[in-house]
């Protein structure tokens, strides 16, 4: 338990950190399984029109500081693989 005025304030700013940045990891992870279900089934055009979106967040998401920008690298460079993949 926070003895000092300082320590139950930054007890509150974790846990109001804390619940940011779950939402937005969330946000993260729901947008990549819809694009990876449209992958699995081979539509081409929901796949081009949700790349855009999913990129766009992740760049948010390194923004925020919610993952590594190298991870962000990796998730873009393979999901936008996989959807190319499909288009030929």
């Amino acid at each position: 338990m926070a003895n000092h005025k300082s320590a139950e304030k930054r007890i509150r700013q974790n846990e109001k950190r804390r619940d940011i940045n779950r939402a937005n990891r969330g946000k993260l992870r729901t947008q990549i399984k819809k694009l990876r279900a449209a992958i699995g089934a081979s539509d081409a055009t929901t796949s081009n029109e949700l790349l855009g979106a999913t990129v766009a967040l992740i760049d948010k998401s390194v923004n925020k500081g919610v993952i590594h920008r190298n991870t962000a690298a990796r998730y873009k460079s393979r999901l936008t693989k996989h959807v190319a993949g499909i288009a030929q």
